[in-house]
């Protein structure tokens, strides 16, 4: 099921604001300029990247790991990629690539040093609630707070899931600078090769909703694939949706809200657990479709409640983007 996150500071591997069924080759399965000042070895230029990460890799629940690859920029990734449409988790709905910075070909080492980057976080924002802290994402120019225990990620870190079924590493659910609640909240050494890996209680995050026609449609489907990518796999009858609502926020944001959750997740490790998505769908004044989602483990004692998600989701709110702001 592969859930990826994709941190600042360890090189490329594959470009996460892809669209379904772009069939361009991988540009990182061959060799690049060689980064200037001290080297690490490559993990992306060996056989079979995507299966032998070489930076410590997080489990997630349901057997997926982590990846750790840079993004300096979304237009790097989109130039280096070759691609030239707009990007998955964009802002609006006529975003381009354009040139941007190379990004490192070394790989990281750990997640650590990029998991809690208050500087990249605020963009000049404030929490609305006293004591949280505040999370932005500048390409979709959505805020919102989360509790004061959260990480904050840095602004170019990305966390997708794939479709393990996909010949090619198909992109089912992102989410771009997002935060994170206990990032080594279960450890495991399930395949035996002497790492633990480890899984997240929760994310929690934003994108743009480029393939959906309606909000109802974006909180419906979204919220599913990421409860199916990152838990369920490879049983979609293992994930049910509740009924899709509307829901406005504090700053007067109303859209549609839709939660699923799996059931029956077959325990293969010790981390293995059901997991359950809330996604808020919406138009900015633009008219382009943004959403918000938390995506964690459900049926364990730590869950995080539901009168929470809905109080972190009632923080949503635009802010403006534009330099000098």
């Amino acid at each position: 099921m592969w859930p990826g996150e994709e941190p600042p500071g360890s090189g490329p591997q594959h470009n996460p604001y892809q669209q379904p069924g772009y069939q361009q080759p991988n540009p990182y399965q061959q060799p690049g300029p060689a980064p200037s000042g001290p080297q690490q070895p490559n993990p992306y230029q060996q056989p079979a990247p995507w299966d032998r990460p070489a930076s410590v890799p997080p489990r997630r629940p349901g057997g997926g790991r982590t990846k750790l690859v840079a993004v300096l920029s979304a237009a790097a990734v989109v130039v280096a990629a070759g691609v030239t449409g707009f990007l998955l988790l964009g802002g609006k709905s006529d975003d381009h690539a354009g040139p941007g910075p190379t990004a490192s070909a070394s790989a990281s080492g750990s997640a650590s040093p990029a998991a809690d980057d208050s500087r990249s976080a605020s963009g000049g924002q404030k929490p609305t609630i006293a004591g949280w802290k505040v999370v932005v994402n500048p390409d979709t120019g959505i805020a919102f707070d989360v509790p004061a225990d959260w990480q904050v990620r840095s602004k170019s870190w990305i966390h997708y899931v794939t479709d393990d079924a996909a010949s090619d590493e198909k992109i089912l659910a992102a989410m771009k600078a997002p935060a994170v609640l206990k990032e080594k909240w279960c450890g495991a050494d399930d395949d035996r090769d002497g790492r633990t890996d480890y899984s997240s209680l929760a994310d929690v995050g934003t994108r743009a909703e480029k393939d959906a026609g309606t909000a109802a449609e974006a909180a419906r489907g979204t919220s599913a694939n990421w409860v199916y990518g990152q838990y369920a796999q490879p049983d979609r009858k293992k994930v049910s949706t509740g009924a899709v609502t509307s829901f406005t926020t504090t700053s007067g944001i109303t859209g549609s809200v839709a939660t699923s959750r799996s059931s029956g997740v077959e325990r293969k490790g010790r981390c293995d657990v059901d997991g359950k998505a809330v996604t808020f769908a919406f138009k900015d004044p633009d008219g382009a479709l943004l959403s918000w989602s938390l995506v964690g483990a459900a049926g364990v004692s730590e869950e995080v409640p539901d009168a929470t998600v809905r109080r972190i989701m009632a923080t949503v709110r635009l802010y403006d983007t534009s330099p000098g702001s």
